[in-house]
């Protein structure tokens, strides 16, 4: 087809949506597939692409600049300049801006994920917030979970992909590094920047990082050094 023939087909596609109680601003970069079926209220805002068997519930808010690929996205879900592939998002969702589902997430109700989060073969519980800066991959996360900004669930040895357990209630903090196979019991917390090795039993602190030492005086010549450099 040519472009004006894709322009028409496309077009179309979005009129038939239309005409159902899907709601469109402008049809300006929207391409969405025949196969794709979307739920009365929705609205679609620019930039959007919906290929493949795509399923969205109704009252939902997709993009500006959000793409997704055999997905199925449950009510009320708000997906913001993100991308998913082969995942399941359940109602009242937000994700976005800036988030990847990659293939087989499965995100429940209610939860939150937000700027630069990479999510991938994982189940997300209910209610649970992942705001930023973080990959969570072949992990099962319970409900109501709060990540802190910098978490990694480090999945890959090297050979091997291994699963890490989150319960619910529980608190990672920044800058932890989940080293799997590893489980984090119901209401257990991590220390910001800890690297966590061993399972952290329900409701326990875990704490793994060096004790700070400072260097008295360490950095005074390598600073008067910078400043007469700067100076001249």
């Amino acid at each position: 087809m040519t472009v004006l023939e894709k322009e028409k087909y496309y077009l179309e596609i979005i009129g038939k949506h239309e005409a159902n109680g899907v709601e469109f601003f402008t049809s300006h970069g929207i391409v969405i597939d025949p196969e794709v079926k979307i739920g009365k209220g929705t609205q679609i805002l620019p930039g959007t692409i919906l290929r493949g068997n795509t399923v969205i519930g109704e009252n939902c808010v997709i993009g500006p600049n959000s793409m997704l690929t055999d997905c199925k996205l449950g009510n009320g879900v708000v997906f913001n300049a993100s991308q998913g592939s082969e995942s399941v998002v359940e109602d009242d969702a937000k994700i976005g801006p800036f988030t990847q589902l990659r293939p087989n997430s499965h995100i429940c109700k209610k939860v939150k994920i937000g700027d630069f989060v990479e999510v991938k073969n994982s189940t997300i519980g209910e209610g649970t917030s992942i705001s930023h800066l973080t990959y969570v991959g072949d992990s099962d996360v319970g409900r109501h979970v709060n990540f802190g900004c910098g978490v990694v669930t480090v999945n890959y040895d090297g050979t091997n992909k291994n699963r890490t357990t989150i319960g619910d209630y529980a608190f990672i903090g920044c800058n932890t590094n989940l080293v799997a196979p590893v489980k984090v019991g119901d209401g257990a917390y991590t220390a910001a920047g800890s690297t966590i090795t061993k399972d952290v039993p329900g409701g326990d602190l875990a704490i793994a990082r060096a004790r700070q030492e400072n260097k008295e005086e360490w950095a005074k010549e390598k600073l008067a050094k910078y400043i007469e450099k700067h100076s001249k």
